[in-house]
């Protein structure tokens, strides 16, 4: 078997394991309360599923979830299929971040491993997606990153990543990419309040991020 090929499994396995994979990615505690949060089902919908996951040997369940070593390479086609599709669907189809994000979730099942070799090769095998997040399989090299609330005021930055629990935020990629909070952006801090709220100069504005976005919106410092 290829390195692009993979068993076929029901969707809804994948997208737990990619749910279980992206929390952990995100460094948050992967706890059932957490994964029916992030996928806006009931916790006896993810209990029983936690089960069935079990079962086929794709998570091991104690104080938190993790995935087994089979449940790990379901979970990185599927992440990787999905970061593909968000930059094919802004590179070549000219879609928004966030029509980007909602129409990946669908095409992450269905591509095939034909279609997958194809998309890396015409986006010139990206490393990572649009928000700046790693494709798993690719040559990413992380650089040392710091989140945007720890840059001192008057310190310049260059974001870098926007993590998934962003991406899953109402309204936030609308409002970053608006405001030129996109990766590769340069930016300076000119205030920092109290209750976490980072006013920023980039893209030739002034921006306020709240403290929940600064707090992991992913920079490196000058």
């Amino acid at each position: 078997m290829s390195e692009y090929e993979s068993p076929e499994w029901h969707p809804a396995f994948e997208e737990y394991c990619e749910t279980i994979y992206e929390l952990d990615e995100d460094d948050l505690d992967v706890i059932q309360a957490r994964i029916a949060e992030r996928m806006d089902v009931s916790r006896p919908a993810v209990s029983e599923m936690m089960k069935r996951l079990e079962a086929e040997g794709l998570v091991e369940s104690g104080r938190e979830i993790i995935l087994t070593e089979k449940g790990m390479h379901l979970a990185e086609i599927v992440v990787r299929r999905h970061r593909l599709a968000e930059c094919f669907l802004t590179d070549i189809l000219g879609l928004s971040w966030a029509e980007a994000h909602q129409e990946a979730g669908k095409w992450e099942h269905v591509i095939s491993p034909t279609v997958e070799k194809a998309m890396m090769a015409r986006l010139d095998d990206p490393t990572t997606c649009p928000h700046g997040n790693p494709i798993p399989g690719s040559a990413y090299e992380a650089p040392a990153l710091i989140a945007l609330d720890e840059v001192g005021v008057g310190n310049q930055f260059v974001v870098q990543r926007i993590p998934e629990e962003l991406e899953f935020t109402e309204g936030m990629l609308d409002f970053l990419e608006a405001s030129s909070i996109t990766p590769g952006s340069e930016g300076t801090v000119t205030a920092m309040s109290p209750d976490g709220t980072a006013t920023v100069h980039i893209g030739g504005a002034a921006v306020g991020v709240g403290g929940f976005a600064s707090a992991r919106i992913l920079v490196t410092a000058n």
